[in-house]
């Protein structure tokens, strides 16, 4: 349908908010109309014409005497833009970026004569006057609550991970790419364009994390076109290092190899790239040459964080994004880098040193790094170390929703295949049983 036609997203405030939420998951769509006029001023005969449905079947939606059928609860989602997951449905095709669709949407269903009344509806114009009166003006206060929004998630994805937190970031995600539909001073719409970069980072980064890596590939490419958008090549260059990440876990290391380089060719194209950004850009590529197993290589890019880290000053004017690679950050990662090229003496120490450092608040972080101490360990045959290391680690996990922590700790239950009966392994194992659900289909936790 033309843009002007398109249904608007719905506000994330709404989308967001746990009555909003509640009535979704038990389909009580009279909480739901009720919702879409006074919190987002959708009103009934606004639904009644994006739906496909009348206004009296509207009105008996509303006090609660008209059941719907899956075919209407279907047009209901589509027509408010409405996600499909909180109905119980799946992935809406309007929820896939519009540059990354492939296919025509199939043709709407014939509405069954009680629905072909259109003179019975207000027009166009209608709907869009009474849509002036919910929208707001936006300034640079409100990117700045989105900014902080951000920080938040990201804050809460570390703590929790991001699987609870996915239908808040979509909400918005969807809510700021609507308002880059509307015409706006530059400063502000190049401002939006960044809020939606990163909200698309993150949503991919929650699929990631959770092993959705087809999702999270989705979003990562829409956060690239965004931040495309307004030239922000750093951002570009952050968004491929998370894809080249997600490489390495899918078992692609010519792939990872290929978009961390992308990734730093677009760094040294942005006159305002900073050390920081360089040396975890450096890291990355010593991931993908890990995983190669090319060793020169991977020292060579080890060597090269190592420089650029030591130019990071106070003063630099670092992006938010990368505030996280700190030195504990990149003495975790050096470990981990020695670690997969099988350098287990080297690797343990600067891992050991760097879990004593870190925030404490990121659990899944903590999990993640002792889950490769206690690999380095094991691999040296020190496997009271071990255990005990990968039982600190489970008490972390357990706290976290994130499948690919939890993957990694069932690959150490494996590796602990030869030594499977010995007290401190049967002990791992028991609290492996006891503190993460098994996965379908797999003999062990």
């Amino acid at each position: 349908m033309p843009d002007a036609d398109r249904p608007q997203e719905l506000p994330a405030r709404l989308l967001t908010d746990p009555e909003m939420i509640n009535a979704c998951r038990v389909r009580d769509f009279a909480t739901i109309f009720r919702l879409m006029k006074t919190r987002a001023g959708i009103y009934p005969s606004m639904i009644a014409r994006r739906c496909e449905l009348t206004p009296s079947r509207v009105g008996e939606v509303i006090a609660g005497r008209r059941q719907l059928l899956q075919d209407v609860i279907e047009r209901i989602a589509d027509g408010l833009r409405i996600p499909g997951h909180m109905l119980g449905l799946a992935r809406r095709p309007w929820e896939t970026p519009q540059a990354l669709v492939t296919t025509e949407r199939e043709a709407p269903q014939q509405p069954d004569p009680e629905q072909q009344t259109p003179e019975s509806l207000p027009s166009p114009d209608v709907d869009s006057i009474l849509a002036l009166a919910t929208r707001t003006s936006l300034s640079t206060a409100t990117l700045e609550a989105f900014h902080a929004s951000i920080e938040d998630y990201w804050k809460r994805d570390n703590q929790h991970g991001g699987e609870a937190l996915r239908p808040a970031i979509v909400g918005q995600l969807r809510y700021v790419v609507g308002l880059l539909k509307e015409s706006r001073a530059p400063a502000i719409q190049n401002g939006l364009y960044g809020v939606a970069a990163e909200l698309a980072r993150l949503t991919g980064w929650t699929h990631f994390d959770a092993r959705q890596y087809n999702q999270a590939r989705t979003y990562f490419t829409e956060a690239l076109q965004l931040a495309k958008e307004i030239d922000d090549r750093q951002f570009m260059a952050n968004v491929l290092a998370c894809m080249s990440l997600q490489a390495t876990y899918q078992d692609k290391p010519a792939d990872s190899l290929a978009l961390v380089t992308a990734a730093q060719d677009q760094a040294r194209s942005s006159l305002g790239t900073t050390p920081r950004v360089l040396s975890m850009l450096s890291m990355r590529e010593a991931f993908a040459h890990a995983t190669l197993g090319a060793r020169d290589s991977t020292h060579r890019a080890i060597g090269e964080a190592h420089r650029h880290f030591g130019q990071v000053r106070a003063s630099d004017a670092d992006p938010s994004w990368v505030a996280y690679f700190d030195e504990p950050k990149l003495l975790v990662d050096t470990g981990i880098a020695h670690g997969r090229l099988g350098e287990a003496a080297t690797a343990e120490p600067l891992i050991a040193d760097a879990l004593r450092r870190e925030d404490r608040s990121n659990q899944r972080g903590r999990a993640f790094h002792s889950f490769w101490l206690a690999r380095t360990q094991l691999d040296q045959g020190k496997l009271d170390q071990a255990c005990h290391t990968a039982t600190e680690a489970l008490e972390s996990a357990s706290t976290v929703s994130s499948e690919r922590v939890t993957g990694h700790l069932r690959e150490f239950y494996d590796q602990l295949a030869p030594s499977r009966q010995e007290p401190v392994a049967l002990a791992f194992e028991a609290r492996l049983r006891a503190l993460l659900p098994p996965v379908s289909g797999s003999p062990h936790p």
